[in-house]
């Protein structure tokens, strides 16, 4: 499947595909997305534990070859163990072009390295080159967590085949919480996770998310698997 035959996701207020771009590298958070056409090239920051954002579609991730709390090459075995990274098009950023190094980053898991540093423009220059070239990143497009099913190509969830009824921010909300099970997540940081943050919206509006999300759920039998932590946020549980 190429970049441009992907199925349409949802992104801020409007319906364009999205690549995520990756990287381990702190400026990851100040780098604007780049629209072209109908793509997003959207950029964040990816920690130890992985993406805090929603991962709905390609992925490009960018990895330091030192971190200050983890090696590269660990860092890419931990993301080739994450089911919402392990398709991901991965490549090691280099501080030396090392031989050595450069077979050591492949057998952990990447895909290509670059010889740092690198900045915005290098990177969507990779990426893009990435998808010219015919070897796009893949997208996972089912993810299955117990008796849930969320399918990105139908853009549908399902409980034990019963499809839920969802509105396009519940139904992302869903994805991103069963990408994070048996976590606790603040408003906050699902807002942030949806690119919610610009223009700015309320932290309750996340709790009329939930709300009709937990509606959505029970009525396919689902129960109560919505959890709210008080003072904290929510948490869906995947285990009964």
């Amino acid at each position: 499947m190429t970049a441009a035959s992907l199925p349409p996701h949802w992104w801020g207020d409007g319906c364009v595909r999205t690549i995520n771009i990756f990287l381990t590298d702190p400026m990851a958070g100040d780098l604007p997305d780049f629209e072209n056409g109908d793509l997003c090239y959207a950029f964040a920051r990816l920690y130890p534990d992985g993406p805090r954002r929603l991962v709905e579609g390609p992925v490009c991730a960018f990895v330091d070859w030192v971190m200050d709390d983890l090696s590269g090459l660990e860092m890419c075995r931990r993301l080739r163990s994450d089911p919402r990274m392990q398709d991901a098009h991965i490549t090691i950023v280099l501080e030396e072009d090392d031989a050595q190094d450069k077979r050591r980053a492949l057998r952990a898991g990447a895909d290509d390295y670059i010889t740092g540093p690198i900045d915005r423009t290098m990177v969507l220059d990779r990426v893009m080159a990435l998808q010219m070239g015919g070897a796009q990143p893949r997208v996972n497009e089912r993810l299955e967590l117990g008796a849930l099913l969320v399918d990105l190509a139908a853009l549908q969830a399902r409980w034990n085949g019963r499809a839920l009824d969802l509105r396009p921010n519940e139904f992302r909300l869903l994805h991103f919480l069963a990408q994070n099970p048996d976590r606790v997540l603040s408003r906050g940081a699902l807002i942030a996770a949806l690119g919610k943050q610009e223009p700015p919206i309320d932290e309750r509006t996340v709790d009329v998310w939930v709300g009709r999300l937990r509606r959505a759920l029970r009525k396919v039998g689902a129960g109560e698997r919505l959890r709210t932590v008080r003072s904290l946020g929510y948490v869906y549980d995947s285990y009964d």
